[in-house]
């Protein structure tokens, strides 16, 4: 496997190292330590989701676990029986090849690039699963392991789950499986029932600043108070925290809260404003900045509602705007609809979600 230095990586955050190129990996020392005693004991599950929020650290770790398995392919060595976590040194020949990607036994299935629409596909099409599955039962380079990595495991549709789930269900030998998934309940219930599941959760506010500061500069060069605020909204999300850290993304989130704060009365001008400045194509980051902030201001109203003893049809209404919201925004990216629309709505559909709870 080799990188098409031509394209953008539909895994990549922006500029910042790759997880793959990521060797520190911050919180989830139980989780590591779970992989490591597995390994250890002879007992890998054959597939692993790993589930959590997005951008806490899931990719790195599925990366830092086959740079393990590259460096040590054999479980009862002896480096493996004293080994206290599944680092490998920068400078280790593993390190170097995932880091490049020069690899015989390591397939990455991601959202490929489409150079009609100079986007990147919005799902993982069973073109791209066939040629891992071709790929897969070539005899390993190595005689190591077969190791295939979902970043993420949500794009799947359902064509290209069920190509998966017949390599899960007869792999060759020495093969795992690794499903990176921010939400694993909407992964196809025959795949999770042959994976067994690692859930990782928020990292703290200091780990993610460690994490931040880590990736040197720009993201290590960010004033303290913006840092700061940035970690505070980011709910234990890295790369959250990196996209506030972006293009004035901690003032322009203050601004999209403002406007949610005095819901169920719209502020139309200050809505409309907004909207303008999310339909260029250059502004992705505001775009997925006003997207996270309606997630977070739903998840926040629905929690604070539900500590009051609110009955449960007070807050189905926020349920029916998020499922419309949804709906609404994966249909304004698979149509390449003007995203005008999608911001209004979603201002309508909360004010009235917020005017049910009245």
């Amino acid at each position: 496997m080799s990188r098409d230095e031509a394209n953008p990586e539909s895994d990549r955050y922006d500029d910042a190292p790759h997880p793959r190129e990521t060797l520190a990996l911050f919180g989830h020392v139980d989780a590591e330590r779970e992989l490591l005693d597995a390994y250890r004991r002879n007992k890998m599950a054959q597939a692993w989701i790993i589930g959590g929020p997005e951008g806490v650290g899931k990719a790195t770790l599925a990366w830092r676990l086959a740079r393990f398995l590259l460096a040590h392919p054999e479980p009862g060595a002896p480096a493996v029986q004293a080994a206290e976590s599944l680092a490998v040194a920068e400078n280790h020949p593993a390190s170097r090849r995932i880091a490049s990607l020069a690899l015989a036994d390591i397939f990455l299935l991601r959202r490929a690039w489409n150079e009609k629409t100079k986007k990147h596909f919005t799902e993982i099409r069973i073109e791209e699963v066939r040629k891992v599955l071709q790929a897969f039962h070539q005899a390993s380079g190595t005689g190591g392991w077969r190791i295939g990595i979902v970043d993420c495991a949500d794009d799947l549709n359902r064509a290209s789950a069920n190509a998966l789930l017949k390599l899960i269900e007869e792999p060759p030998e020495r093969s795992l499986f690794l499903l990176v998934a921010h939400q694993p309940g909407r992964i196809l219930p025959t795949i999770r029932s042959r994976c067994r599941r690692l859930m990782l959760g928020a990292l703290s506010p200091e780990d993610v600043i460690a994490a931040v500061n880590s990736l040197g500069p720009p993201w290590s060069q960010a004033p303290e108070a913006d840092l700061i605020a940035a970690t505070a909204r980011a709910e234990g999300s890295v790369r959250e925290a990196l996209r506030l850290l972006g293009d004035d993304g901690v003032a322009f989130d203050a601004v999209v809260r403002k406007l949610f704060e005095r819901l169920p009365q719209v502020d139309w001008l200050g809505a409309h404003l907004l909207a303008d400045k999310l339909t260029g194509r250059d502004n992705e980051a505001a775009y997925e900045t006003f997207m996270r902030a309606t997630q977070r201001h739903l998840d926040a109203r629905v929690r604070q509602l539900a500590g009051t003893g609110a009955p449960p049809i007070t807050l189905a209404g926020y349920a029916r705007a998020w499922e419309e919201i949804r709906d609404a925004a994966r249909e304004t990216e698979v149509f390449n609809f003007d995203k005008r629309a999608l911001v209004l709505g979603v201002f309508e559909r909360l004010a009235t979600a917020e005017r049910q709870t009245r």
